[in-house]
């Protein structure tokens, strides 16, 4: 593209507005040594399209299907059948882990005062049975999926979630011939804010992180994207950003179907 464009970033500061430039997308990305100046420059060339991305990356849990609330909703309740008290903040500690960090965390939280593997593994159990009821798709999330598909851009999932779960999600939600590689956190040797995750993803669909695009809603997602050297959208959903996402995401935005105007249209909002 010859022409500028504007990126908006919603903040809780509301929306600021950047004007974007001219320079080739990869060739500007490749020049720059450190993640900050990656996100400068992505910030700066998002939105020039025309295949800038090689690929993209979800995540599941909150981005794709509302399912946050459901996974809260099962620390509680497995809390009483424990006999102890469901601690301020733990789902928020535990969002976006898998099962053995998911161990130390209650371990830590908890002590001796419960079994923390048999803690967590009641909880998964609880949280399957709930969550095999179905979770509503996330707006804009078939818009955004058929539009990516059009432009022969491959895509995966990339989630904290076992992969019995994510595929069970994505059957459900009709759209799991979409996606070219699943790759689940327990796959990996280190789940989020660690990068493994997308980088196995990115390496099964054959792209480098630089060429890439990670769409998150946690802090943790948006830390493992920013650490991997990935271009890393957030799209909020019970994280409000913070200070931190607004430095390390490229963008921030309200919806799934701003992620799909910013691609193909260079309009957000």
């Amino acid at each position: 593209m010859g022409t500028a464009s504007i990126v908006v970033f919603f903040g809780r500061r509301g929306a600021c507005r950047l004007l974007l430039g001219r320079t080739p997308f990869h060739a500007a990305v490749k020049e720059k040594k450190t993640s900050f100046d990656r996100i400068y420059v992505y910030r700066r060339l998002l939105e020039q399209g025309d295949n800038m991305f090689e690929a993209v990356i979800f995540d599941m849990d909150g981005l794709m299907f509302d399912t946050e609330p459901i996974w809260a909703s099962c620390w509680p309740k497995t809390a009483i059948e424990f006999e102890v008290e469901c601690k301020e903040g733990l789902a928020d500690a535990m969002r976006g882990t898998n099962g053995s960090e998911a161990v130390s965390i209650i371990r830590e939280w908890y002590g001796d005062e419960v079994d923390s593997q048999a803690f967590v593994d009641r909880f998964y159990e609880i949280a399957h049975e709930a969550l095999a009821q179905g979770a509503e798709k996330k707006l804009g999330l078939d818009r955004l999926l058929d539009y990516l598909q059009a432009e022969g851009i491959p895509m995966a999932v990339a989630s904290s979630s076992s992969r019995k779960m994510i595929e069970a999600n994505l059957i459900r939600g009709g759209i799991l011939p979409y996606f070219d590689s699943i790759v689940s956190g327990v796959e990996v040797e280190h789940a989020k804010p660690y990068p493994d995750v997308f980088l196995k993803a990115a390496d099964e669909l054959g792209a480098s992180p630089q060429k890439s695009l990670v769409l998150e809603d946690s802090y943790n997602g948006v830390r493992a994207g920013f650490a991997g050297g990935f271009c890393t959208v957030m799209v909020p959903d019970l994280s409000e950003p913070t200070d931190e996402m607004e430095r390390l995401a490229t963008a921030i935005v309200s919806s799934l179907n701003d992620v799909t105007d910013m691609l193909a249209n260079g309009a957000l909002g």
